[in-house]
């Protein structure tokens, strides 16, 4: 890498060909040796001048100068004054024609020679820079293909996390529980994953890998499905128990494609790598539909749906199955419907046709009791209500008049009333919520907080959270484990979490 000491028609030459070497702007490799070769000036010329070096892009000359900034007097500059890198105006003039307070002029001085000890010191400091530079390179490259899927050679495998070379640009790591469970890897071993995310640190970039999230399988049906990598198929979602079953949802709009037949392939040809890919995993190739029962039913297979019974409002859902189909539906420890859950994004519960029936039975009977102590009416007019489809309090009290004076029997009178009763009843219900909540200490930001649900922020505050700011200065696992994990999840902790921080404190979050 002696630069220096080659002819200058060739300088140009070898900083290109080290910039394409390294991949790095040519500007990076020139500023390197500009820095090295001003270094070894100060050691000759002294360190306390200001010395800078110049390369020309076109010719590669290499010009050295010494600076001095132009005062008006060694007073006026106080203790800042330096006679090493500042000049009076007169003196100035030896180095310019009209200088003046402020400017900046030049010395030139002879391009230094490169004793043995100079050239290592700048041949280090060049080789520093050039390896910051490429390390940064690295960091920008994978930091925009995060999501992409990577190749790599097995470097070594420490406690059962795995380092992969990436084509020997930087080195990959897979966690353990990243890993699909039941495969085994060995050193030398050619590998694929995505990339997860992209750290910086001091040996270059850190690059976490996964073969485990639902993304990695979804990038590998693009490379082996063309339609899905032209986007005429669209994969909508994925869930996967990695290394046993997956199912993920396509959809097309042109209505000539069987968009399951073209992702699964002639004799599974193109489903086939995938599996082999992800260790053998099952996996169901599911049709989208707009229609959330419709796609219900799809993500429910290879279970056959005798009847589904949806509730938008809670995204929730019965799906009942002949009792030969239940064990099917469910699956082995429930991995069927809590993959359907995972892939729709509803929450589903499996039964059969008797179990069903003694669920709305129950439900019948749960809601005449909420109606009769709620409106304070009798058993007929309660299941009246059930029967014309009202399912809750607030419904009777925010529905139009008109929809309850068409319920058979009633009439303006009686709808009005009713509506009256059920504002009321909400009113004493909202207050007494208000009520039990001001006892414990809670604020009114807190519980009037409609991100969640009534009795999750009574629960909250039972645990000490009093304020929409204690909410706020949680950590995701924090409001997990007061929750608990069946009542919320860490995506969804994770976005209260960032809805209170907006509330509590102003601060606009990024939609992602």
């Amino acid at each position: 890498m002696s630069f220096v000491s080659m002819p200058r028609q060739d300088l140009l030459l070898a900083i290109d060909s080290l910039a394409q070497e390294k991949q790095i702007d040519r500007d990076v490799v020139i500023e390197s040796l500009e820095a090295a070769i001003a270094k070894i000036a100060k050691h000759k010329y002294g360190e306390e001048f200001n010395i800078t070096a110049s390369i020309d892009r076109k010719n590669g000359a290499i010009y050295v100068k010494r600076l001095f900034d132009v005062i008006k007097s060694p007073a006026d500059a106080g203790d800042d004054y330096d006679p090493n890198t500042m000049l009076t105006v007169e003196q100035a003039k030896k180095y310019a024609k009209n200088p003046s307070v402020g400017d900046v002029v030049e010395d030139a001085l002879p391009e230094p020679e490169f004793g043995r000890m100079a050239f290592q010191t700048a041949k280090q400091m060049m080789t520093a820079r050039v390896r910051d530079a490429e390390k940064g390179r690295q960091f920008e490259e994978f930091k925009d293909n995060i999501g992409d899927i990577v190749s790599g050679i097995v470097k070594r495998i420490e406690f059962g996390n795995v380092f992969v070379d990436i084509n020997g640009k930087a080195e990959g790591y897979i966690k353990g529980t990243e890993l699909i469970p039941g495969e085994r890897l060995a050193v030398g071993d050619r590998v694929r994953a995505l990339i997860m995310d992209v750290a910086r640190s001091n040996t270059g970039p850190q690059i976490f890998l996964t073969r485990t999230h639902p993304m990695f399988m979804e990038k590998l049906f693009v490379q082996e499905v063309p339609e899905i990598y032209e986007g005429i198929i669209k994969i909508k979602s994925v869930a996967r128990a990695p290394g046993s079953h997956a199912k993920i949802a396509v959809e097309t709009q042109d209505p000539s494609i069987d968009a399951v037949g073209m992702t699964v392939g002639i004799k599974g040809t193109r489903i086939q790598p995938v599996i082999n890919e992800c260790h053998g995993e099952k996996i169901d190739v599911i049709l989208y539909s707009e229609d959330p029962a419709v796609f219900i039913v799809n993500a429910m297979q290879p279970a056959k749906v005798a009847k589904i019974i949806v509730d938008e409002d809670t995204r929730s859902a019965a799906v009942v199955v002949n009792e030969d189909q239940q064990s099917l539906a469910i699956g082995r420890r429930g991995q069927n419907v809590r993959l359907a859950s995972q892939l729709t994004g509803w929450n589903i519960d499996v039964m059969n046709e008797v179990e069903e029936q003694e669920r709305r039975a129950k439900e019948f009977k749960e809601k005449t009791e909420l109606f009769i102590g709620g409106l304070d009416v009798d058993e007929m007019i309660a299941q009246l209500l059930i029967t014309e489809g009202f399912r809750t309090i607030e419904e009777i009290a925010f529905v139009d008049i008109a929809e309850l004076e068409a319920v058979e029997g009633f009439n303006p009178e009686l709808a009005a009333e009713l509506q009256k009763r059920a504002k009321d009843y909400l009113a004493k219900v909202e207050q007494d919520y208000l009520d039990n909540g001001h006892k414990i200490g809670m604020s009114d930001d807190l519980l009037k907080f409609d991100f969640i649900k009534r009795p999750t922020i009574m629960k909250l505050g039972e645990a000490g959270i009093k304020s929409l700011e204690d909410l706020a200065d949680l950590a995701t696992d924090e409001l997990v484990e007061i929750l608990g994990e069946d009542t919320m999840s860490n995506r969804l902790a994770g976005r209260v979490i960032m809805k209170a921080r907006e509330l509590a404190y102003d601060i606009k979050q990024d939609n992602e």
